[in-house]
């Protein structure tokens, strides 16, 4: 049976060469990278006592540099193992987990039928650059000079043009045996509703091929010559050989290229794509009449990990980069993102480029920016919200963003950097250990602008004596973690399973001292990260990052005020219950403090008997739930105690 291309490339895909390699040599430990996918080893298939066998794995291939051997996956089982095709094929679906397609006679009658269609796209190719280059093609010639595209650039793209004449193709393909139904099958012909005569679909046009991500022309892209026609590009139809959706200008090359390590590149049309991959930037492609797509996308990941994407500078460019991130985010994966670039106004690549030159793309690309900066750029425009309101509604916002992402790793490091930027946005500025005032007496906070406070500089608040006393507000303190927090922490240290669990509370938890916030951070990274970690790793991982005095300030904590289902002995539906109740009561003291601190500054701008009760009022219920204790019945059963101990 025949093997589709798709197939063939999902193995090569899911499977590391080195892995399949590596069943028949042994790689040298000098000179090989094994996280790299880079390993050498003496040759297989001749003698030799020094490593000249290469293997790379980003590019999924084999070269021995001693007698010349080289292919891909299938070639090394056919040709060291001995191995029919189709014996290779499926030993390593096998291996890389690919369920082998069942014999379709229909699908294989249409991929006969596409090589055919195949051959007919490539006559046609060969045509327009007969017609580009003989007298017919004059002026069309001239348009490519005025352009900048060199001769040779024609040649490497295979530039071509359609003469102005409604049968011309149609008889040339005639002519060479094709069919009338496999010239409307390319779209190379149309027709209209009240004439059911074809005739050429592209007529007095500069001619830019298409090709599929093997190198094989597929459609066409055709630019008119004539000011007066409906439309200035032209692109082939969707046919059984292109979808607009799956395929890239210039992607062929482009996906060589970056296995050699180019960036890829995205730009807006063929002159872009050209005009940057002759100035030395291979791997530029650009999606073809249509805006990019999910597929497309997914066609960057399989390219590049981080692909940059060009955008003018103006507003409309703005709101199409703004676009494309809000396609982009639901799909990020753990390293697969994209940079974003914005040109100067008024200019694409290929003006930039014959203006400036190679270099002043380079910067370009060079100051690309990440998906998230761009992301916080959007929603803030550089500006601070003045109003309380209004930046509730940008952490909002902000969370909205991040919530979109599927992937529950990358959801949460966007989550914890959008709440970084916050915090350091927001933070007023300091200058010589006193604040520094702006605009009227208001404090500069962030980037450019803040509350603003009465009085001169100084905040009207009135402040607790609890808060006053804190050792949060003494400067240069560093509180230990309470009790609370410090349950939190150990429960998930002592047993890392209850992290998924409860993964979205925890993420979204304020901690009352930043030493149990950046613990915590660091123990639901790592959960993410390492799903089955055990409970020893998640300790060891953590004193790597210099927490093990803390969990040792935590635990001697905990041993004095007998705390006990915290402990790597305890059953684990025993601590899933201590942790559920200490998560619902930090929550509740967190609000409850943050409803102390309005209600203290009310009582500044009001102080009557009702806003000092209301003071009162949330006082007494923090009281309440600092002593409060969880009466479970049945609570420790498992873990040999009778009553619950928090």
């Amino acid at each position: 049976m025949r093997f589709t291309d798709t197939f063939l490339d999902e193995i090569r895909q899911r499977l590391p060469i080195t892995q399949v390699v590596g069943e028949h040599v042994l790689w040298d430990k000098r000179k090989s990278q094994p996280g790299k996918g880079d390993m050498w080893a003496c040759c297989p298939f001749h003698a030799e006592k020094s490593p000249s066998f290469h293997a790379d794995d980003r590019r999924g291939i084999y070269h021995c540099f001693g007698c010349g051997a080289s292919g891909d996956h299938f070639r090394f089982l056919t040709e060291k193992a001995g191995m029919s095709f189709p014996e290779a094929v499926e030993k390593l679906a096998g291996m890389a987990g690919v369920p082998m397609p069942a014999r379709d006679e229909r699908t294989e009658k249409r991929e006969a039928a596409q090589r055919t269609l195949i051959d007919v796209m490539e006559l046609a190719t060969k045509y327009f650059e007969a017609a580009l280059a003989h007298n017919i093609g004059a002026r069309a010639r001239g348009y490519l000079f005025e352009r900048g595209v060199s001769p040779a650039s024609q040649a490497r793209f295979r530039v071509g043009f359609a003469p102005d004449s409604r049968n011309g193709l149609k008889e040339h393909l005639a002519g060479n045996g094709v069919s009338a139904q496999a010239m409307i099958d390319t779209g190379l012909v149309t027709s209209r509703d009240d004439d059911p005569l074809t005739y050429d679909r592209f007529r007095n046009r500069v001619m830019f091929p298409i090709t599929d991500f093997r190198g094989r022309v597929i459609a066409f892209g055709g630019r008119a010559l004539s000011a007066d026609v409906p439309a200035k590009y032209l692109n082939s139809p969707e046919t059984q050989l292109f979808s607009k959706r799956q395929t890239l200008y210039n992607g062929f090359t482009a996906k060589t290229a970056a296995r050699d390590g180019a960036s890829v590149v995205v730009v807006e049309g063929y002159l872009d794509v050209i005009a940057a991959v002759s100035a030395g930037f291979e791997g530029t492609v650009a999606p073809l009449g249509t805006a990019l797509t999910e597929e497309h996308i997914q066609l960057l990941w399989r390219m590049s990990d981080n692909p940059v994407l060009c955008f003018d500078g103006d507003k409309a460019g703005l709101k199409a980069a703004e676009r494309a991130a809000d396609l982009i985010m639901p799909h990020l994966k753990p390293g697969k993102s994209v940079r974003i670039a914005t040109l100067p106004d008024g200019q694409d690549p290929d003006d930039l480029i014959k203006a400036q030159g190679r270099g002043a793309f380079a910067e370009v690309i060079e100051k690309a920016r990440s998906l998230s900066d761009m992301v916080w750029s959007f929603e803030t425009g550089g500006l601070v919200p003045e109003a309380p309101e209004e930046r509730a509604a940008l952490q909002a916002r902000l969370r909205e963003r991040a919530n979109a992402i599927q992937d529950s790793t990358v959801r949460f490091h966007y989550q914890q950097a959008f709440d970084e930027k916050l915090k350091a946005f927001f933070a007023p500025l300091r200058q010589g250990g006193r604040d520094s005032w702006q605009r009227g007496g208001k404090p500069a906070y962030g980037q450019s602008g803040a509350y603003g406070y009465p009085g001169r500089g100084t905040p009207r608040l009135v402040v607790s004596d609890t808060l006053r006393n804190s050792r949060l507000l003494r400067t240069g303190a560093v509180a230990d973690a309470s009790p609370r927090e410090a349950t939190i922490v150990l429960t998930l240290v002592n047993h890392p399973a209850l992290v998924e669990d409860q993964f979205e509370m925890l993420a979204a938890l304020d901690c009352e001292t930043p030493v149990a916030q950046k613990v915590l951070g660091d123990i639901l990274a790592l959960a993410v990260r390492h799903h089955d970690i055990s409970a020893d790793d998640m300790r060891a991982a953590l004193g790597a990052r210099g927490h093990g005095p803390t969990l040792a300030r935590m635990t001697e904590i905990l041993s004095r005020q007998g705390v006990w289902q915290v402990g790597a002995e305890t059953a684990l539906v025993d601590a899933e219950t201590g942790l559920s109740h200490a998560l619902a009561l930090h929550n509740k003291k967190v609000q409850l403090n943050r409803e102390l601190k309005a209600a203290e500054a009310a009582l500044g701008e009001d102080p009557s008997e009702e806003t000092f009760e209301r003071l009162r009022d949330i006082k007494n219920q923090i009281t309440t739930v600092d002593g409060t204790e969880a009466l479970i019945e049945g609570f420790g059963s498992l873990s040999g105690r009778a009553t619950r101990s928090f």
